[in-house]
């Protein structure tokens, strides 16, 4: 019987071979102030965007597409103008 026996065995690492830190290594480093993380990045937005799946006539995407990058955000306005002179009931 194998009791006690590791499936691999463990093999000795020199501590010389640690690679060098660098500036670079500590700017992706996680920062903590005292036991709390320190959040990196974009904010959270006040109003998350919520994804969902939609279909829409091509000759109505293709039209935004046109209008270059950014072409979801102004659909998204054009949605929301269209919301304020209409009655959802």
């Amino acid at each position: 019987m194998n009791a006690n026996k590791h499936a691999t065995p463990t093999e000795w690492i020199d501590p010389d071979d640690a690679p060098v830190l660098t500036e670079e290594f500590f700017e992706q480093a996680d920062e903590y102030v005292g036991d709390q993380l320190v959040r990196r990045g974009r904010p959270p937005a006040e109003r998350p965007k919520q994804a969902l799946t939609v279909r829409y006539d091509a000759d109505v995407v293709e039209a935004f597409k046109a209008t270059g990058k950014g072409w979801q955000t102004r659909m998204n306005d054009a949605l929301r103008d269209w919301l304020k002179t209409h009655s959802l009931a």
